[in-house]
């Protein structure tokens, strides 16, 4: 036998005698004896050994075959003259705990170097990426405790949920560096480049709260012990801000292909422009125009020369549409902002049940009249009209309290309302993509029953959804295990070592 086989099957006998345990285990009486259900988890927990002990055996192969280097240093210059085999470091793995034995590197007074710790990239902490990818994979999808729980149940490995948020908050570490990097695929100078943004709240811990929120929750005194009160709040959410970025071909259309008068359903509408290339951020740490920097910043990746038509759609929150404003005069890019429709159509609906009974056929004709008239470019008009309403029927202040609320929108936003132009263009004139993300991001995951958040474990898993649903985890993982040798390695050895692809 050669001295390469002969050290082979040294390093994986023990790997090799697990097998030929499982192999005689299933010719056993006893594993003929069961049900398949059954035989499924016996050979899930002797499949995890087995593997665990060929990535034992790797390791130890590794440690038996590594060579004694010159010169090396630390980050700090200082040289190491001294090598000492078998030091030792545990690793929890998706397959169970290993230990990886490594040369040290010594003198005096400096900490150790262990160059194989750098060409295996190992995690800083046990944990090892495989693990910590896991974390991230089912923290993102419900919550922490879950995810410990899910990964028990999937490798055997037992972490508890503090260690499930813990790695997650370390996978999202370079979620900035990895979106300011990204290049998107280019789209035709033709297509509409569509930014809109949301806010949703998170219920989050005391210590988490914005400094006016904390400030409202301390103050607060609850009239009833086991209620709110009407207009009372629990003061403690905190706002998420989000933003999209997406490119759009144009599709023209008339207010007839949006709005349809109730009994003349058989018009075939044109239908809206679709979205491609969808891009997410969120962040519960940013501020409203910091998160949409960020996205004013997507969108010059994808159109730097700012050839193409830039539109931007929100939901009539001031804050935002100054942000959008501000950012775009900073860039120097012409930006034309739209309320979304939706939001105007439920003001409409607002007035309608100043005017009407509830449940009442025709208050439906009287809203697709006047949602008409505001995607003609008639929304002054219609703010008139429903003021004269109301005031020609001499109805009481509480009774025309939503017709009222109705025209002072339609007057105040009557700058972003010109829907007339962005149906003719081909323009999206909703916020329905940002909606369902707002919904995904956030609602599905950080509103679950009885979550409360703290800042940084939310930061991270926004992040990370927000990564999954734009399609780019695979990708950002690469990065991610990049910059952890880097930062893990570099910062301990003066030498580069590089990653292997």
């Amino acid at each position: 036998m050669s001295e390469y086989l002969r050290e082979t099957a040294g390093a994986f006998a023990q790997a090799r005698a697990c097998y030929e345990e499982t192999e005689a285990w299933l010719a056993s009486a006893e594993a003929v004896a069961l049900t398949h259900a059954e035989l499924e988890d016996h050979l899930a927990t002797r499949g995890r050994e087995l593997l665990r002990r060929l990535h034992q055996s790797h390791l130890d192969l590794l440690a038996a075959r590594e060579q004694r280097r010159d010169a090396v240093r630390g980050a700090d210059g200082i040289a190491r003259t001294r090598a000492e085999r078998d030091h030792h470091r545990p690793l929890a793995t998706v397959f169970g705990q290993v230990t990886v034995t490594r040369m040290a590197y010594r003198a005096p007074g400096a900490p150790n170097v262990h160059p194989l710790d750098a060409a295996l990239n190992l995690p800083g902490e046990k944990h090892s990426h495989g693990l910590r990818k896991l974390a991230v994979i089912e923290s993102a999808r419900g919550s922490f405790g879950g995810g410990a729980t899910a990964i028990t149940r999937a490798t055997g490995v037992k972490l508890g949920k503090r260690q499930v948020e813990e790695l997650a908050r370390r996978a999202a570490a370079d979620v900035g560096a990895f979106c300011a990097s990204r290049r998107p695929g280019p789209a035709p100078d033709e297509h509409v480049l569509v930014l809109t943004c949301d806010g949703k709240g998170i219920v989050m811990r005391p210590d988490a709260l914005r400094p006016a929120t904390a400030k409202a929750a301390a103050r607060n005194g609850h009239k009833l012990a086991t209620r709110l009160s009407p207009g009372e709040k629990h003061a403690r959410k905190r706002m998420a801000e989000l933003a999209c970025v997406y490119d759009a071909e144009p599709q023209p259309r008339t207010p007839g292909d949006i709005i349809t008068p109730p009994g003349r359903q058989d018009k075939q509408r044109s239908r809206g422009p679709k979205a491609a290339g969808k891009w997410l951020t969120a962040s519960v740490t940013d501020d409203i125009p910091a998160v949409i920097a960020a996205a004013f910043g997507e969108a010059e990746r994808r159109d730097p020369a700012h050839r193409r038509t830039w539109i931007a759609l929100a939901d009539g929150n001031n804050t935002q549409i100054e942000a959008i404003t501000a950012e775009a005069a900073r860039r120097g890019v012409i930006v034309t902002i739209l309320c979304d429709f939706v939001h105007v159509l439920e003001y409409i609906w607002k007035a309608a049940w100043s005017f009407f009974d509830k449940g009442d056929p025709d208050a439906e004709t009287w809203v697709a009249e006047e949602a008409t008239k505001i995607l003609q470019g008639k929304a002054a008009a219609a703010a008139a009209g429903i003021r004269r309403r109301a005031t020609t029927f001499g109805y009481s202040p509480a009774e025309r309290e939503g017709a009222d609320a109705c025209a002072d929108y339609l007057t105040a936003k009557k700058e972003y309302l010109d829907y007339a132009t962005a149906l003719a263009k081909g323009w999206p004139i909703a916020t329905g993509v940002i909606e369902g993300a707002a919904r995904w991001l956030v609602k599905d995951r950080m509103d679950i029953t009885g979550a409360r958040w703290g800042l940084q474990g939310a930061e991270a898993i926004l992040k990370l959804r927000a990564l999954i649903a734009n399609g780019d985890f695979d990708q950002y993982w690469r990065y991610h295990l990049r910059k952890e040798h880097e930062r893990v390695h570099h910062a301990r050895h003066r030498e580069g070592y590089a990653l292997a692809a």
